[in-house]
């Protein structure tokens, strides 16, 4: 399946042999952290090839391409708690102010449907302008503490014991459209 949305950008389903690409992606796209604050987010691993490989073969990654087919921004989901939760969204700084994220999101809420979940889901910086700032102005709602399920607590756990500063972090839902 592809997204089209202009005839600069597509959206499509990643290649497993585009995994270094998707990982060049989020390191470029980490380093923007550093001058907001985190200098830790901008000098943390990316994501193992491994399991973008295999999120690949799953369905469960999502590229945006340019007029030459090279991944220039990525969203890489899976189930959580049942619903589909976006464990990376990110965009090459070259190719950020796009709005790349929105067809991306679209791609992932296509792809809950398919599997039968309600909604999306996600944790993200609480003041970063481009996290939860820009997640609810796409429709995402902040979680209280009784809506975040147990496999979500175990993500943020996990965050917290990377050292990301969960004080300063929240959980989000966006339910898909009608």
């Amino acid at each position: 399946m592809t997204y089209c949305m202009s005839m600069t950008y597509r959206i499509r389903p990643a290649r497993p042999s585009e995994a270094d690409a998707i990982r060049a992606i989020e390191r470029a796209a980490g380093q923007s952290f550093a001058t907001v604050g985190y200098p830790d987010v901008a000098q943390h691993d990316p994501t193992p090839a491994a399991d973008l490989r295999d999120a690949a073969t799953d369905g469960a990654l999502f590229v945006a391409v340019g007029s030459d087919d090279t991944p220039v921004g990525f969203l890489l989901c899976t189930e959580i708690d049942g619903d589909l939760y976006v464990q990376e969204l990110a965009v090459h700084p070259d190719h950020a102010g796009h709005r790349l994220a929105v067809p991306l999101l679209k791609a992932a809420e296509d792809f809950a449907r398919s599997l039968g979940l309600p909604a999306l889901c996600l944790t993200t910086f609480r003041t970063v302008p481009w996290n939860a700032p820009y997640y609810e102005r796409l429709g995402f709602h902040v979680l209280s503490d009784n809506q975040i399920g147990p496999s979500l607590r175990l993500v943020i756990a996990r965050q917290k014991a990377a050292g990301l500063d969960v004080a300063n972090r929240v959980a989000m839902r966006r339910y898909l459209p009608a």
